[in-house]
């Protein structure tokens, strides 16, 4: 018995869309300390974004506008 092969099917992968709020950064409050993009280690308020697989961590700095 032959079993025809259709390639349409063997292509037929299930991709997956990531939600949307994974693409942006936000802030979060780190107390155990992470690595950043860099390999430095940080703790405080940090932006935070997952990029699919695992969180990116980089540090967040606060300024004033001038007056």
């Amino acid at each position: 018995m032959s079993t025809s092969h259709n390639s349409a099917n063997s292509n037929n992968v299930k991709h997956w869309k990531s939600p949307a709020w994974t693409g942006t950064w936000h802030l979060w409050r780190v107390i155990i300390p992470r690595r950043s993009i860099t390999g430095k280690l940080l703790h405080g308020v940090v932006l935070r974004r997952h990029n699919g697989r695992h969180w990116i961590y980089k540090r967040y700095v606060e300024f004033d506008e001038p007056t």
